[in-house]
């Protein structure tokens, strides 16, 4: 073993141990794959990866992503071999209640982990978001003499993640961008849930990866070589202008009676089979959770490394201030998360003398400001740029420097068709600190990437999505484009705020709120149609999520709407008047962050006293929360133009007044109070 010493093998054998333990304790988990790559894990964190766990958010650490979350059992012994805060009791805590130690992988609740893996593909895909992101924050900051931004990101992954289409998505871009400094371990063990691969996976990995432009590296003996897994490593960092894919050939759950079947995929090993385990590591079967003083020692020195490079950092960017003070300044603001003193102020302003037009168009105009005074913003489209209007006048394109089409110092991104893996690319950008990402394509197709939408709620990553031709609007593209059901369930997915503006002070009351929440994701939904401005919005009144858009005392009705159909509303309560009914007008741009607003507030704008009815072109699902009565899309959508469409479903001014009408005369003939959908029995019962 060149380099290495017994203790080496002694701390691989110590981590299958460990899984073992830490997976039979809790009578739950995978210990198959932690057991399988043990060695690989040794040699990456004892020999390569650049951490100092004393200060795990240090801007150059190295990132490390297991893909494969499932297997968390081996990063958690990880962590705390070299020091993290994970405790010898945090690990006897796997996958309890409000251990630090859960199920899979969570940003935010161990320290150490990078970004929330768990389904598959997600994390892989994330890695290549954390490798753009320091492409371009070195890009940005590096100077000849000073490379202050230049970690490597390091990814496990398995066969469960390749099957994934988000990572085909997120790999092939990957290849594109020339990443060199992205290196994936494949853990091939041929084993899934359902048994060995050959029953669904059987092409050829290394020629897929080979095609999309990586760097393709094998380990045929990666249970025990490793020197060879040392050497594929270093041949890996030494190539700069593609991915590098380490196939590394495993035994699932080595060691164990059922070693290389999916019977030690995910569940706990049998007590007499942990005992002929250590037995055959030579490990006291009576003893648990054990680790050899020269196990810590190896870590320990690690971390101590890690550590002193940290310093160098540190004293590096003292030299790099004195010459470079405004960069460093700047680098310095965003690693800390603080936006640009006065950035606000960008963000244009509307009066109805202002013309009619889509809110997509709006959010160009946003975009375009915003981009000039916060470098960090960056993103892009998945191949709809002329449709989305994400790009902003004199950006440059994110693109390798060989290809003559731009640069790791472009802040414009070309995701191409590939929803899902844009979404995922979005959540590592994030993760890796000091940009803001967005992405963008058509509200309907922010369904494709629902997966990776989740995790950035889940993840409390601050993230833009930007989806146009958010309704019926769009008109003759018909149902197959027109996001009916999608609004519900954004809306119902816990830490996201789903924004639908219908005018340009509300949009950039949108983007203002979407980032000012550092930790909160946002999907922004626009229209294709021209919208008109209207009379008693603002940036103020928007930001609050819900605002009373028209008052009228002793109110027969109140009518709540979102986006391109608050202006058909606004139609209807002048309807209203002329027959002698008393109409309030409510826009609700983002649930989210209305439902953030005190009581007092919320039941100012959805008061007592009179019935509410909603009008939104979706469905109607949702609105009980605000509305007594709902109007909205029962079925699909139609093809056609998008003024048609409406009169089809009768969202017209006078269809909704026609509604309103008939919500009037049932509850003035029940002659009982109206009280607020927001008052509820539960109001008083902590949510704690």
């Amino acid at each position: 073993m060149s380099g290495f010493t017994q203790n080496d093998q002694v701390a691989i054998n110590t981590i299958r141990a460990l899984a073992a333990d830490v997976v039979g304790k809790a009578n739950s988990g995978h210990p198959g794959a932690p057991m399988g790559m043990a060695p690989v894990a040794h040699v990456l964190f004892s020999k390569f990866m650049r951490f100092n766990s004393k200060n795990p958010k240090w801007i150059n650490r190295d990132r490390f992503v297991l893909s494969n979350g499932h297997a968390c059992a081996l990063q958690y012994i990880l962590l705390h071999l070299a020091g993290y805060k994970v405790s010898m009791d945090d690990l006897k805590a796997f996958r309890q209640i409000d251990s630090i130690t859960p199920g899979h992988p969570e940003l935010g609740v161990t320290d150490g982990i990078e970004v929330t893996t768990g389904p598959l593909g997600q994390g892989i895909s994330n890695a290549v978001g954390l490798a753009i992101a320091q492409a371009h924050m070195g890009a940005v900051f590096n100077k000849d003499n000073f490379n202050l931004i230049d970690n490597y990101t390091y990814v496990f992954t398995g066969d469960g993640c390749l099957q994934e289409g988000v990572a085909s998505e997120a790999c092939s871009l990957a290849g594109h961008l020339k990443l060199g400094n992205l290196i994936a371990v494949y853990d091939d063990n041929k084993i899934t849930i359902d048994g060995d691969t050959a029953v669904s996976f059987t092409e050829d990995v290394e020629q897929r990866f080979k095609s999309y432009g990586w760097e393709v590296l094998h380990v045929e003996k990666g249970d025990d070589d490793i020197a060879a897994i040392e050497a594929a490593l270093k041949e890996a960092q030494k190539t700069k202008d593609q991915p590098t894919i380490i196939n590394l050939k495993t035994t699932i759950g080595f060691g164990s009676l059922k070693q290389g079947g999916h019977d030690v995929h995910g569940a706990p090993l049998k007590k007499d089979d942990i005992t002929q385990l250590k037995k055959k590591f030579g490990f006291n079967p009576d003893e648990t959770f054990a680790v050899p003083k020269e196990t810590y020692d190896i870590y320990n020195a690690a971390a101590e490394k890690g550590a002193k490079a940290e310093e160098e950092w540190k004293t590096l960017f003292k030299q790099y201030s004195e010459k470079y003070p405004k960069e460093a300044s700047e680098l310095t603001r965003r690693v800390e998360g603080r936006l640009p003193e006065g950035w606000e102020k960008a963000l244009p302003t509307y009066t109805t003398s202002d013309a009619a037009v889509g809110s997509r168009k709006l959010s160009e105009t946003t975009i375009s400001k915003l981009a000039e005074v916060l470098p960090e913003l960056v993103g892009g489209s998945a191949d709809l740029t002329g449709s989305n209007l994400t790009r902003w006048k004199n950006a440059e394109d994110f693109q390798h420097p060989s290809s003559g089409l731009g640069s790791y110092a472009g802040r414009y991104f070309r995701f191409g068709v590939r929803e899902h893996g844009m979404a995922a690319i979005c959540n590592g950008i994030a993760a890796y600190g000091g940009l803001i990402p967005f992405g963008a394509t058509f509200l309907n197709f922010v369904s494709y990437a629902a997966g990776a939408v989740r995790l950035s709620a889940l993840s409390h990553l601050r993230v833009l999505q930007v989806a146009t031709h958010d309704s019926i609007g769009l008109g003759e593209d018909g149902p197959t484009h027109q996001p009916v059901e999608t609004a519900a369930w954004l809306r119902a997915i816990p830490n996201l705020a789903f924004w639908r503006p219908a005018d340009g002070n509300e949009t950039s009351a949108s983007y203002l709120v979407s980032i000012l929440s550092q930790h909160t994701p946002s999907v922004l939904a626009f229209s294709r149609q021209n919208l008109p401005q209207l009379a008693n919005s603002s940036i103020e009144k928007a930001a609050k999520g819900g605002y009373v858009l028209e008052e009228v005392e002793n109110a027969d009705v109140t009518i709540v709407s979102t986006g391109s159909e608050v202006p058909l509303a606004l139609g209807a309560v002048e309807q209203l008047k002329s027959k002698g009914i008393k109409a309030r007008l409510v826009s609700i741009p983002c649930f989210e962050v209305f439902d953030s607003q005190s009581r007092e507030y919320r039941l100012s704008v959805l008061p007592s006293g009179a019935p509410i009815l909603s009008v939104e072109a979706y469905s109607t699902f949702g609105w009980g929360q605000y509305s007594h009565d709902h109007f909205g899309l029962k079925a699909w959508g139609a093809s056609g133009p998008y003024d048609q469409v409406y009169k089809k479903f009768d969202i017209t001014p006078e269809g909704i007044a026609k509604r309103a009408e008939k919500v009037v005369a049932f509850y003035k003939k029940r002659g009982q109070p109206v009280f607020s959908p927001l008052i509820s029995a539960l109001d008083d019962i902590s949510d704690e």
